[in-house]
């Protein structure tokens, strides 16, 4: 990996091979600053100042174009301003050395192939951005471009160009990752629903930068409630270290012992239709565990009383036991705002 620009730059090749790539994104929230080009009879809107988290999405949007001098603002700006682009582009970044700058562009409303740019917004000059080279990074992925800023992030930089995984280029503006709690009992470790969860995040394009945070309690800790010799676990796989003897509801011990209950309402359901009665019982759901807390913030819990669809209440994700990758994907997709839901007038 190379880190370049943005004040620390190595010497060695040119970072780029030489070639043109084209990419954007449409900006959203307001537009700050608008024009009208009388010339090519249309209205554009760039954005002045991006939002954080803005990049090229899809990444083809983004046209990485070799100059002659530094880019610095004036210089980007009559540099492009006229320029024939790729009709699909609508960000530039200006690579001069290991100088990069960053500009939005408005293109003429055309159908030809090529078309020029009849407004310029620039968003950084060199000592605003860093261009990282790392080739384990997606650059179509929004989390893998704020975890590889973040790992080289340096005071005074906004936009961080990434040259990632099979040369292709990105960027990404004031990575701020949304924080999502993924609240869990441990063992296993990691817990299943978290690993879901960043294998959602790792395939989903259109996902914002995400953070995922355990918030686990363990099983041990669970039985420090209630001290026994016998415990009653709900699953074999889950593997609790505990002290005195352990039984799973899962293989259903052939007689009832006077364990204790580490488990939620459905293996408390279990345990009636096995052996007809209420065991002592330390409840492990994670979902009532959220509601009696009642934290902030954004969550993704697990139940096992859910059997099917995602249920979503006060910025909490509710998914069943043993979820599917695209369930929890869909989840995720919720929780940040990617899927809206439209409530029809009555």
């Amino acid at each position: 990996m190379r880190v370049l620009g943005g004040r620390e730059r190595n010497q060695g090749d040119h970072p780029f091979s030489q070639w043109e790539v084209t990419l954007s994104e449409r900006m959203g929230g307001p537009f700050v600053y608008t024009s009208f080009s009388a010339t090519w009879g249309i209205f554009m809107a760039l954005a002045e100042r991006p939002s954080p988290n803005a990049r090229a999405h899809p990444y083809g949007r983004l046209s990485v174009q070799h100059v002659d001098r530094v880019p610095d603002p004036d210089f980007m700006t009559g540099y492009l301003m006229g320029r024939e682009v790729y009709r699909q582009t609508d960000y530039v970044a200006l690579v001069h050395g290991e100088e990069v700058g960053l500009a939005a562009v408005a293109r003429a409303d055309s159908d030809d192939l090529f078309v020029p740019v009849v407004d310029v917004a620039v968003w950084s000059g060199p000592e605003q951005t860093m261009l990282i080279e790392d080739s384990t990074v997606d650059c179509r992925n929004a989390t893998a471009l704020a975890d590889a800023a973040r790992r080289n992030a340096r005071p005074g930089i906004s936009a961080y160009l990434v040259k990632g995984r099979y040369e292709h280029v990105n960027f990404i503006w004031e990575p701020a990752p949304i924080r999502i709690h993924v609240t869990e009992v441990t063992p296993p470790v990691p817990p299943e629903l978290l690993m879901q969860a960043h294998r959602a995040v790792a395939f989903d394009e259109d996902l914002p930068p995400i953070e995922l945070v355990l918030d686990a309690v363990t099983f041990s800790e669970l039985a420090g409630e209630a001290p026994s010799d016998s415990y009653l676990a709900p699953v074999k796989g889950a593997n609790p270290e505990l002290q005195g003897e352990v039984s799973f509801l899962n293989t259903r011990p052939a007689s009832r012992s006077g364990w204790v209950m580490i488990g939620c309402e459905r293996s408390m359901q279990l345990h009636r239709h096995f052996y007809g009665d209420d065991p002592p019982q330390v409840d492990i759901c994670p979902r009532k565990r959220v509601e009696e807390a009642d934290p902030e913030g954004l969550r993704l819990v697990k139940c096992c009383m859910l059997e099917g669809g995602t249920e979503f209440v006060n910025g909490r994700a509710v998914v069943r036991w043993g979820a599917k990758v695209n369930e929890v994907r869909r989840a995720l997709r919720r929780l940040t705002g990617v899927d809206q839901v439209t409530v029809a007038g009555g």
